[in-house]
């Protein structure tokens, strides 16, 4: 897939789609934890669940794909490291079908009801997964646009972190972990490329450093947001 498709995609240019919305009273601050393969996510996700309950609100944790009986089920077939065969766009829709069930079954509740719903990964994935990554560019764009039915996240933490680093983390890896260090190169440039092009929402923190000064950058980033 050329260059300028990849671009296009992660810059958000491009011709406008029917977006079907969903109306919900919303109530809570949508927060996303974005990072490459072993950046931490699962770490910060918990310490932030634990930051939010001392400061007395009400918080709900989802993950993408997953949370619902639907998605964990699709979680499995994307990550199962037999599914050798599973076609690009095949992933890239079954990524989107994970997400639309997870909105339209919790989620849109849950920012109905909670002061903050936390969200390990979103749309940005697919962005920089399917979009830059694996090279389908424009497509991507729209169908993310499409398929998040109008859901899109307040703030994002984007852990960053050298892909060799990050592997190196990992024990047992999946599918996708699987994938040539060539691939997780593209998706740091690709999430670097998306925070600089959405320096407001997303927040970009340093992974490669210790857990506690990790904590302490995403504590300050949430006592500012909230």
């Amino acid at each position: 897939m050329a260059k300028k498709n990849r671009e296009l995609m992660i810059s958000g240019r491009g011709r406008a789609c029917s977006v079907p919305l969903i109306k919900i009273k919303k109530k809570a601050v949508f927060i996303t934890v974005e990072g490459l393969e072993g950046s931490g996510k699962s770490s910060v996700i918990e310490f932030m669940e634990k930051l939010f309950k001392q400061k007395k609100l009400s918080v709900k944790v989802f993950r993408e794909p997953g949370s619902t009986s639907v998605g964990e089920k699709i979680r499995q077939i994307l990550l199962d490291n037999k599914n050798k065969e599973l076609s690009v766009h095949t992933e890239l829709l079954l990524y989107l079908a994970a997400r639309t069930q997870l909105i339209e079954e919790k989620l849109i509740k849950a920012l109905a009801k909670y002061a903050v719903v936390v969200c390990d990964r979103f749309f940005d994935s697919t962005l920089v997964y399917q979009g830059f990554a694996l090279g389908l560019g424009e497509i991507v764009n729209k169908s993310v646009e499409m398929f998040s039915l109008g859901i899109k996240p307040d703030f994002t933490i984007y852990l960053d972190v050298a892909p060799k680093q990050g592997l190196a983390r990992i024990k047992n890896k999946d599918r996708i972990e699987e994938r040539s260090i060539v691939f997780h190169q593209r998706l740091r440039k690709g999430y670097l490329q998306l925070a600089k092009n959405n320096p407001k929402r997303i927040n970009v923190i340093n992974a490669t450093v210790s857990l506690d000064q990790i904590f302490d950058n995403v504590e300050k980033i949430i006592d500012e947001i909230l």
